[in-house]
């Protein structure tokens, strides 16, 4: 997870709206309505981040969810068939999200919070299914965190002192 930082600014980030929640706070002058929009970005391109913003309006409220997930961005390893490289399950709080590598000609197979995620980093070919809790914020963060365990094969190898091939068989 000692990933490094990606620039945002460099990126032509793409954003998607997962939920938008209406907040009430029961006050003594009756009731604050507030709203929290979870916003996925990615550039399509192996770079994708989840965030949250509050606010009172809508609109404020997904613009700063588009802030906080671009101060978020991990990048993800593909392979070559643009699927992941290795099988991995994501876990966040309840929620875990099972990610399967698949060959060419397969598609984003994924429910709705983890498609968001899955189509944002730029991943053509994978199989995903959503564990335990479907709360739509850990589901994302689920799908986040599995993404940024992907390890590539030439990274395994450096990690074991072996060669790609010998890893790969």
């Amino acid at each position: 997870m000692n990933q490094e930082r990606i620039d945002a600014s460099q990126l032509e980030l793409e954003e998607k709206v997962v939920s938008i929640k209406r907040v009430t706070k029961v006050v003594k002058g009756g009731r604050n309505m507030r709203f929290t929009a979870l916003v996925v970005v990615g550039d399509g391109n192996g770079h994708v981040g989840a965030g949250l913003g509050k606010a009172t309006e809508i609109p404020e409220a997904i613009r700063k969810g588009k802030e906080d997930a671009a101060k978020k961005l991990i990048n993800v390893s593909l392979d070559e068939n643009g699927s992941v490289t290795h099988d991995v399950i994501g876990k966040f709080g309840g929620a875990s999200v099972l990610l399967k590598k698949a060959p060419d000609g397969t598609g984003v197979i994924a429910g709705g919070p983890a498609r968001a995620v899955i189509e944002l980093a730029g991943i053509k070919n994978i199989r995903t299914k959503s564990l335990g809790s479907n709360n739509k914020q850990n589901v994302v963060l689920a799908a986040i965190e599995g993404l940024s365990a992907i390890k590539t094969p030439e990274a395994v190898a450096k990690l074991r002192g072996k060669s790609v091939e010998e890893i790969l068989g």
